[in-house]
């Protein structure tokens, strides 16, 4: 397993320094796992997200998308059994009072065992735990946590409660006094405004099964150990898709979505042994089946996709709660049957996090004559922030009007920036470390002849183009 904390907290900083990622309220010191995303954070998000949405709806002809509400009657999460078993396994320190997730406490051990070389009995008490999590043997859970000496990182001392379950759902009040208020919840996934809506869909969509609704929106969990940066946060997004299905085809349709995410991940341009499936031993109250798509951050190899067979768990909940038929005819059976649903979950901030860990380079540039170096984002050129840099040479001799030409002929097709302040040298490097694919120079050539110079980030190589070849060059990059 990687643990590399060195190029975590250099990621970490490169996102504020350069307007990727700034702690929530910092002006106030900050609120604990929250984050904001700035210029170029929100832009790549945003790219993202559009690169998500396009790969399942515009390329899929069977899959539509919606925007559900975040507030939801509070009879779904009864409904959904987010009220009795949306919880996690949590311990206390008693001399610090601090409150960790019984598995990451684990975790930990077994990362510093992976470290210290002692690989089979970090493959031992992976097994141990994932057998003590599948029976929900809460003390045998803390007799492994004593066992292991394992410590508070606050205390020092080994001093624990014993394990429970912590439910993770905000509550909040609907109403406008507090006396009439009721209790809801905050969204903490957005897979239930897809079920909820299941028949207002097919039905105005005229869909036939097998297909799916996709979603991209902002979910609650009460994390109680929120940590890594954007990896685990109280609020964040996800981009599901939940594809509905025949009873007793969920087997192969679960292969297919498998291999499909998968795939998708690929055409990001990231290695493929950067990836790896890691199957559920322990399932969640819905599915027969689940796996998670692991990328390898920089502190190892952790989830970032979810993949599910839900049964028709859902949607016969909601019939039953809600005594509405969640039912659909299947004309080419001549049946009516409450649908299986194969769900992918991806989760949006994961998702920028892997971009960045995968982009993050830092390069030697140095030559026997002169030292040098610089800290690039090789992102995939669709997924950049910026597309395009347009850099006059000088602020006179007419370079600067030349400029405003291109940007207003580039900005029409894609993201671009303008810049004329500093030596051309150290406007590329800023470039660079924003992740611009593309940087094009105009210099007095320029005025002689229509020409720039177009510099590529990855390679640093430069060539001269013709003014009027810039968009479809850059534009052919971006598929």
């Amino acid at each position: 397993m990687a643990n590399d904390s060195n190029k975590f907290q250099a990621i970490i900083s490169h996102s504020k320094e350069y307007g990727f990622i700034f702690p929530s309220s910092e002006i106030y010191d900050g609120l604990s796992a929250v984050y904001d995303y700035g210029q170029w954070g929100s832009e790549l998000k945003k790219n993202i997200k559009d690169h998500w949405w396009k790969s399942m709806t515009q390329l899929q002809e069977n899959i539509v998308g919606i925007d559900a509400a975040i507030f939801m009657h509070p009879m779904t999460w009864k409904a959904s059994g987010h009220v009795d078993n949306f919880s996690d396994p949590m311990i206390d320190n008693k001399d610090s009072k601090k409150r960790y997730r019984v598995d990451h406490l684990i975790e930990a051990r077994i990362e510093a065992l992976e470290n210290d070389g002692k690989k089979a009995d970090a493959d031992a008490l992976q097994t141990e735990m994932d057998r003590l999590l599948k029976e929900s043997d809460y003390a045998g859970l803390k007799k492994l946590i004593e066992d292991q000496k394992i410590k508070c990182g606050v205390s020092g001392t080994s001093n624990w409660t014993d394990v429970r379950q912590f439910n993770l759902m905000f509550s909040t009040q609907l109403g406008s006094v507090s006396e009439e208020a009721s209790e809801i919840y905050l969204r903490p996934e957005t897979a239930q405004g897809i079920f909820v809506n299941f028949l207002n869909v097919q039905k105005t969509g005229r869909m036939k099964i097998p297909f799916g609704i996709a979603q991209i929106g902002k979910a609650f969990r009460n994390e109680i150990v929120a940590r890594q940066f954007i990896f685990r946060m109280r609020e964040f997004e996800q981009m599901e898709m939940q594809f509905f299905i025949r009873p007793g085809t969920q087997k192969e349709w679960y292969e297919h979505w498998k291999q499909a995410r998968m795939q998708w991940h690929l055409g990001l341009g990231i290695p493929a042994e950067k990836y790896r499936f890691h199957d559920h031993i322990k399932l969640a109250h819905y599915a027969d089946a689940a796996c998670d798509i692991e990328f390898e951050f920089p502190f190892g190899f952790k989830e970032v996709e979810g993949i599910h067979s839900r049964t028709d768990f859902d949607l016969k909940n909601h019939q039953e709660y809600s005594k509405k038929k969640m039912q659909y005819f299947d004309s080419e059976i001549n049946q009516n049957y409450i649908p299986y649903v194969i769900e992918t979950s991806i989760g949006l901030d994961r998702t920028v996090l892997m971009v960045l860990s995968q982009a993050y380079t830092e390069e030697d540039l140095s030559t026997p004559e002169k030292q040098d170096s610089r800290v690039v984002l090789k992102f995939p050129p669709k997924l950049a922030p910026i597309k395009l840099a347009v850099l006059p040479l000088t602020k006179r001799d007419g370079l600067p009007e030349i400029g405003r030409e291109i940007m207003d002929t580039c900005k029409q097709h894609f993201k671009c920036f303008y810049e004329e302040k500093d030596a051309i040298g150290k406007r590329y490097r800023r470039m660079d470390a924003i992740g611009t694919p593309f940087c094009v120079t105009v210099d007095h050539q320029t005025k002689e002849d229509q020409t720039v110079t177009i510099r590529h980030r990855d390679t640093m190589a430069q060539e001269r183009i013709p003014v009027s070849a810039i968009a479809s060059i850059v534009n052919g990059q971006l598929i």
